[in-house]
């Protein structure tokens, strides 16, 4: 079974997200005794393509046209799909995210597809074609069988798979994908990035404030703490509501929907649209005064105490620790 793996890049640099859908792929191409390949367009390094085979990719077809530096589906799915045609590739693996899902679902119209998007764990194969799927924001499953003989699956963030990453490289090939004018009908006029250091939807590490904070003048110590884990920083969205912080760090279901390693809450109470937006994270630590917050009822670890006086602790900790 071959599989194309379609590669995000920030700066030319492979996210982890893109890292984590090779490693899916190459999980599913070894059940069937296949092979890897990904796709990646615009500008990027060439040793940094070929370090896909890190995570199993054989080889990357690198679309270098300049016209798809710029964030475009249209023409993404153009790519896609003359890469799934060159490779014969009968799976399609990607990452599930805002240009993920754009592009999975212009593709699977075009190859008339099957896609699954949200799957969380490797397809069933034994019998068919079978996958698990994220539904209702997390709070439930569904597995969906896939019987189109192109197969599309956005895979979520933090999937866990036991693959090692190795020292091999991949090998990095120029690909000329047939990019037409109709393709740019929409153009990308402008970008404006977040000004944090560090993408939420990209972060290991999350801490993030809620109205227990008390105010916008009283952020500091949950700053101090982000800073020393090296971790992004996100709100609730009532924080966001009242301009205490910006609105690009608003987590939750109307929010960014983020899947860290680490998810640290101080001072939410934990309302079931926060929820939605961050039970993909690995584990969550919950810091609040009030043990009913509801927060706690999913969290990993709790921590009953004033955020005032447990976030300078542990911000000592971890200093201490390094």
């Amino acid at each position: 079974m071959s599989v194309l793996v379609f590669l995000e890049t920030e700066k030319g640099i492979i996210k982890k997200t893109s890292q984590e859908a090779i490693a899916y792929g190459a999980a599913l191409a070894a059940q069937t005794g296949g092979t890897v390949t990904a796709l990646a367009v615009g500008e990027a390094d060439a040793a940094e393509l070929a370090r896909a085979g890190n995570f199993g990719a054989a080889k990357v077809l690198h679309a270098a046209d300049a016209r798809l530096n710029q964030e475009n589906s249209l023409a993404y799915a153009t790519a896609l799909v003359e890469a799934v045609k060159a490779t014969g590739s009968s799976v399609v693996v990607l990452a599930k995210s805002g240009l993920g899902d754009a592009i999975a679902a212009r593709s699977a119209a075009r190859l008339r597809a099957s896609l699954v998007s949200g799957a969380t764990e490797l397809p069933e194969t034994g019998s068919g074609f079978r996958v698990k799927r994220s539904i209702y924001s997390g709070k439930a499953f569904a597995t969906v069988e896939m019987k189109g003989a192109v197969k599309i699956i956005a895979i979520r963030k933090n999937i866990s798979l036991d693959v090692p990453v190795t020292d091999t490289s991949a090998e990095v090939e120029a690909f000329s994908p047939a990019i037409q004018d109709q393709d740019f009908r929409a153009v990308v006029t402008g970008t404006e990035k977040a000004s944090a250091d560090i993408s939420l939807t990209d972060a290991d590490i999350i801490v993030s404030g809620g109205r227990g904070m008390k105010g916008p003048e009283h952020w500091q110590p949950l700053l101090d703490l982000a800073q020393a884990l090296g971790a992004a920083t996100g709100c609730s969205k009532p924080v966001s509501d009242l301009d205490w912080r910006p609105h690009h760090e608003h987590i939750g279901q109307t929010g960014l929907k983020v899947a860290p390693n680490l998810y640290i809450a101080c001072g939410i109470s934990g309302a079931i649209q926060h929820l939605a937006g961050v039970n993909g994270s690995k584990c969550i630590v919950v810091i609040n005064k009030d043990p009913e917050a509801p927060f706690f009822k999913v969290a990993d670890y709790g921590i009953v105490g004033d955020v005032f006086e447990v976030l300078p602790r542990l911000t000592a900790a971890v200093k201490a620790g390094k």
